[in-house]
């Protein structure tokens, strides 16, 4: 064994331990649990390293050493092992998706239960849609001058975006309702995305009072790239409670707050790039009442658009392994339902 795989494996053993027992690591642990054939003396050198190098600090209050945001991040992206689930916590999870779910909140809540339930940490969904991937439901065409129309688009979701028309010429009230009614049948059920181009071929075949309205709405800018929330929920958030990193009651409420607040919670789940899975540790959470809790998210896009963002909340000494473990599963079984009630329907 090499010098700087003596440290790797060292600190792997160090992180595993404390994740365990939130107990400050000793060389004598390490040396009697994981490294028996170096001695306490090598080990105490090869940490005094590791807490130079910044992957462990040390405690005032015990000669033992805990592992750093540093060391959690090298573990989670080097040293993680896969924890398969057991066959009762697969079928634990399949039984939650075994009947048919229609509401959105009702589908997040029992998610977010079956993910607290395994983990005993705090979970969270979120279901979101792109703006320009949602589906309409009906349009309206509101005079509000002579030359001005107020464009009303629903979608199926409920999201309503409001847009003003400039027109060349005066369109008769009358006009905009019978437009209004006979877009909206035609363009029932399209995405957002897709209405500018159905609408330029619509307008080829318009009288000269029609062509200009629905010219004007073919030359609106798509909607936005953003996304709409459409449901979130949050299930154990007492669960962190039982973890020793919160007794103190100030830094308890605080994070308390944080889960109780839909804003911060939205914010915590959201992140930047493309991947499916991601890792978010300690200040990389983005706030500081969470400074010192690991988030493990992971995302599904769905036939229809929708995103589903599961989220796992938990100290920095999280079982990631098994968190991964039953995100993915969770994520898996959330496909299996969406796809079974496309096909029944």
């Amino acid at each position: 064994m090499d010098i700087i795989d003596r440290k790797y494996r060292i600190l792997q053993a160090i992180i595993d331990d404390y994740i365990l027992t939130a107990l400050p690591v000793g060389s004598r642990t390490i040396s009697r649990k994981y490294e028996q054939k170096l001695s306490s003396a090598t080990i105490r050198n090869e940490m005094s390293d590791l807490e130079e190098l910044g992957y462990l600090d040390s405690p005032h209050t015990s000669a033992g050493r805990v592992p750093s945001n540093k060391a959690y991040r090298l573990y989670v992206d080097q040293m993680l092992r896969p924890m398969p689930l057991s066959v009762e916590e697969t079928e634990f999870i399949n039984r939650c998706f075994d009947r048919r779910m229609h509401q959105v909140d009702e589908l997040s809540m029992r998610i977010a239960k079956a993910l607290s339930s395994m983990t005993h940490y705090t979970a969270a969904v979120m279901t979101t849609t792109p703006r320009n991937e949602q589906m309409l439901s009906h349009l309206q065409l509101v005079p509000v001058s002579d030359r001005r129309v107020l464009l009303i688009l629903v979608t199926r979701s409920g999201t309503v975006k409001q847009s003003l028309l400039e027109l060349g010429a005066r369109v008769a009230p009358d006009e905009l309702y019978t437009v209004s009614r006979i877009l909206s049948a035609q363009l029932e059920g399209m995405r957002l995305s897709e209405l500018p181009g159905a609408l330029m071929r619509l307008s080829g075949g318009c009288e000269t009072g029609i062509h200009q309205i629905v010219r004007a709405m073919a030359e609106q800018q798509p909607a936005e790239s953003q996304s709409d929330v459409l449901a979130l929920a949050v299930g154990g958030r007492s669960n962190l409670l039982n973890f020793p990193e919160y007794s103190d009651v100030d830094k308890a409420k605080a994070l308390l707050s944080v889960l109780e607040t839909r804003e911060k919670v939205v914010s915590l789940l959201s992140h930047n790039g493309e991947m499916e899975i991601s890792v978010r540790i300690g200040p990389e959470t983005g706030m500081e009442e969470t400074k010192d809790c690991s988030i493990v998210t992971a995302s599904y896009r769905l036939s229809d658009g929708r995103v589903n963002t599961l989220g796992l909340i938990g100290p920095t000494r999280m079982q990631y392994g098994k968190a991964l473990s039953v995100i993915t599963q969770v994520g898996r079984s959330l496909n299996t339902l969406i796809e079974r009630q496309s096909r029944d329907e």
